[in-house]
């Protein structure tokens, strides 16, 4: 008579959950920016990340970017509308000089 004991199969991997990209994270407002990136990078410019403060996105506009004339619409009329519209959360994206 065998007496085998069973052991737990640890050959199975274990999947990170998969984040909503919906959701307000640092992760996912980057994933938005590097999708403006090359717009803002051909006029000179770049934007940078400073903070999220509740639905408030924090940004630093580089290079041209951040003396042009028309940074305020790039930033309202670009970025912002294109955060809120992937990530429903965001309320406002704000110039952080």
């Amino acid at each position: 008579m065998s007496t085998e004991t069973a052991t737990p199969d640890t050959s199975a991997s274990v999947e990170a959950p998969i984040s909503d990209p919906r959701a307000l994270t640092v992760e996912n407002v980057e994933r938005v920016l590097d999708e403006l990136r090359p717009y803002l990078m051909a006029d000179g410019g770049n934007v940078e990340i400073v903070e999220i403060d509740g639905p408030t996105v924090k940004v630093r506009l580089q290079g041209a970017c951040g003396s042009c004339p028309s940074s305020t619409m790039t930033l309202k009329m670009g970025i912002e509308r294109k955060l809120r519209e992937a990530i429903p959360e965001v309320n406002e994206v704000v110039q952080v000089l």
